[in-house]
């Protein structure tokens, strides 16, 4: 067994990493938009007959704003707390191997 990790393993598993950080780049782009387009629907509290009397368009009163629930919260919660350790990990990993690459290119100079 071995005791100490070679530079070939080291680069082959931040390659694997970085893949993997494209990957999941990728399948968060491919999502539903948080907001809706506009919608040709949003004219349907407007009234659109024209009269000297009369405005073109009439305000129509709002619904009122409804909360997200609570179990949506908790899953957001969840899922950020998720997506912020695996981030995390993924800096580290890129900073372990660049101090690591920094401290072998270092050593090496000190030799000759």
């Amino acid at each position: 067994m071995s005791c100490c990790v070679s530079v070939t393993e080291v680069t082959t598993a931040a390659g694997w990493l970085a893949g993997l950080a494209v990957v999941a780049l990728l399948a968060t782009g491919w999502r539903k938009p948080a907001r809706a387009r506009a919608d040709s629907s949003r004219r349907d509290g407007l009234t659109a007959e024209f009269t000297p009397e009369r405005p073109r368009f009439e305000e129509v009163p709002a619904s009122l704003y409804r909360p997200a629930p609570w179990w949506r919260r908790v899953w957001s919660l969840v899922w950020g707390g998720a997506l912020a350790v695996w981030v995390g990990a993924v800096f580290a990993t890129l900073i372990g191997f660049g101090v690591a690459k920094a401290v072998i290119t270092l050593t090496d100079l000190l030799k000759r």
